[in-house]
C-alpha cells in the first residue's frame, strides 16, 4: 500500500533520480535510512519500477519531431510491436482503443530517415502523420 510520504518520495525521485535518501530525508522529515527502506520497498513491489535519464534530443541533433498513427493492416499487433522496440527513434508507442492502432512518437535529425522509418510502417499497416512545429509543455 502506497500511502503519502511514499507519494511524496515518488514526487522527489521524479524531480530528481539521482537524490541521495539522507536528501529526501531531510525534504520529508526522516532519515536517510528509512527512506532507503521505503524506497527499496517500491522496488520490490514494482511501483518504482526503474531509474533513467532525461535527454534533450535537440542538442544530440534530432530535431524532427512527428506524432505517426497507425491503422493496422491485419492483427499482427505483437510484429508491429517488437519491431518498434528495435526503432530507437521511436521514442513512445501507444496501443489505443478504436481507430486508429497505435500513436507513435518519434524524434529523428533528418527527414530521409522519417521516410525510410515510415516506408517501414507500411509493411503493417497505414499511417497518418503530424510534425511537430514546436513543444508547448
Amino acid at each position: 500500500m502506497v500511502d503519502h510520504i511514499d507519494r511524496r518520495i515518488i514526487a522527489l525521485l521524479r524531480k530528481n533520480g539521482r537524490a541521495q535518501w539522507k536528501q529526501i530525508g531531510d525534504e520529508i522529515g526522516m532519515s536517510g535510512p528509512a527512506v532507503a527502506t521505503r524506497v527499496q520497498r517500491l522496488e520490490e513491489t514494482g511501483v518504482l519500477e526503474r531509474y533513467t535519464v532525461a535527454v534533450n534530443d535537440r542538442a544530440l541533433g534530432d530535431t524532427l519531431c512527428a506524432f505517426i498513427t497507425v491503422q493496422m493492416r491485419d492483427y499482427a499487433h505483437t510484429k508491429f510491436e517488437a519491431f518498434l522496440k528495435t526503432r530507437p527513434e521511436v521514442k513512445e508507442a501507444h496501443r489505443v482503443s478504436g481507430e486508429p492502432c497505435f500513436i507513435l512518437k518519434v524524434v529523428l535529425a533528418v527527414q530521409s530517415k522519417l521516410t525510410q522509418l515510415l516506408d517501414e510502417i507500411l509493411v503493417y499497416g497505414h499511417y497518418k502523420i503530424n510534425i511537430s512545429m514546436a513543444q508547448s509543455i
